[in-house]
């Protein structure tokens, strides 16, 4: 009796048979496998030749090739989308999902800058006081508030409420030479030529901010006007205090401001903060549209192939009578790892043009095109 071929035929079951079992809940994938090793067999030369893999190491080859075009379409997912995702929680999955691009992260770095600016942010502005004596113009803020009430924690002072009267309130003054006397106001805002109550103009804002700056400077030039100095968190008033008084003063906790894990900027550990921790799966057999099936089932035949090709390479020659034969191993290994390459870059091009910064490309190009179309188009001729 002649011996036959080695393949048994597509008769174990799929469920349990693969390495890691990612698919046995997966239907589709449970009825792919099966015609998936046929397949594969006959493509290696069966039944015109032997081939030595059982239907287990099919499934195997299949299974490894959906996680590998999960993983690569994954990695360039995370890749297009991960300033979105971080700081997103790591219990989301990602995976077949739409992943729109939101401001968030530009919002969380103008927040820094509205601490800076004093106009908001993600920093807490706390606000401290020390008393000033009579006499006294210098004062050490780190020996007299940070090692007190912040426990010796550096502290970044934002402003210290050491000042005259606001301008403002002296800007209807009517004995003040330098603001606005009543005599003028009517005048000052531009009444002058028109009856009261009756019509008005009304004057930029910039006009009221020129005459406050007047009277600031001028009680900075001649007289001794209320200001200080600060470094290194040792402030010097001026001028000489007359009494005993609080001054208080704005700050910030410098390792507050300067924490880069502070909220959920990337510190946490149930948020996203790299590479490693965004939430894609590999992906349901059953959700990849049929390009993708067909690159995987390409990419199981280039592993089936390395597989067969490793075992014939075991022993390089076989005797027969009267001679010997020589097995294909390592011309069917380098075929395989020949295919793999080309199927992987064939993904990652397409991958890289269909990116979202590619896509946008395309778009503002047919957008271009279709105007420079509409400008060929006649113009109608109206006639009235």
């Amino acid at each position: 009796m002649a011996q036959q071929p080695i393949w048994p035929g597509s008769g174990s079951a799929v469920s349990g048979s693969t390495p890691f079992g990612l698919y046995d809940t997966d239907s589709e994938f449970q009825t792919e496998a099966p015609k998936f090793a046929t397949w594969c067999a006959r493509r290696l030369g069966y039944p015109i030749m032997s081939v030595e893999l059982q239907d287990v190491q099919f499934y195997a080859c299949l299974e490894e090739s959906v996680t590998e075009y999960s993983a690569q379409v994954n990695q360039y997912n995370i890749k297009d989308n991960l300033l979105t995702l971080k700081g997103q929680s790591t219990g989301s999955n990602f995976t077949h999902k739409n992943v729109t691009p939101t401001l968030g992260r530009q919002v969380r770095l103008a927040e820094q800058y509205g601490t800076e600016a004093g106009v908001g942010g993600s920093v807490d502005i706390k606000q401290g006081s020390i008393s000033v004596v009579s006499g006294s113009q210098e004062y050490d803020l780190n020996a007299l508030f940070a090692n007190v009430s912040e426990s010796g924690a550096d502290i970044e002072i934002k402003r210290v409420y050491y000042e005259a009267t606001p301008a403002m309130q002296r800007f209807f003054d009517p004995y003040a030479t330098t603001g606005y006397g009543t005599i003028n106001l009517v005048q000052g805002f531009g009444f002058g030529d028109y009856s009261p109550a009756v019509s008005f103009t009304l004057m930029p804002i910039f006009e009221d901010l020129l005459r406050v700056q007047a009277i600031e400077l001028n009680d900075q030039i001649r007289k001794s006007a209320y200001t200080f100095s600060l470094v290194n968190n040792k402030l010097k008033v001026f001028p000489n205090p007359v009494e005993a008084r609080k001054l208080y003063f704005d700050y910030v906790v410098s390792s507050e401001r300067d924490d880069p894990l502070k909220k959920d900027y990337g510190g946490s550990v149930d948020v996203v903060s790299d590479y490693s921790n965004v939430q894609y799966n590999n992906m349901q057999f059953q959700h990849i549209n049929d390009v993708g099936k067909q690159w995987i089932r390409k990419y199981g035949l280039a592993l089936s192939k390395e597989l067969l090709g490793i075992i014939r390479s075991k022993y390089g020659t076989i005797p027969i009578p009267n001679s010997d034969t020589t097995l294909d191993g390592d011309t069917l290994r380098s075929e395989a790892a020949a295919e793999k390459e080309g199927l992987v870059t064939q993904l990652r091009e397409m991958l890289e043009q269909t990116s979202r910064k590619a896509l946008l490309e395309a778009d503002k190009d047919e957008a271009e095109f279709l105007q420079e179309k509409l400008q060929k188009v006649p113009y109608p001729i109206y006639i009235g």
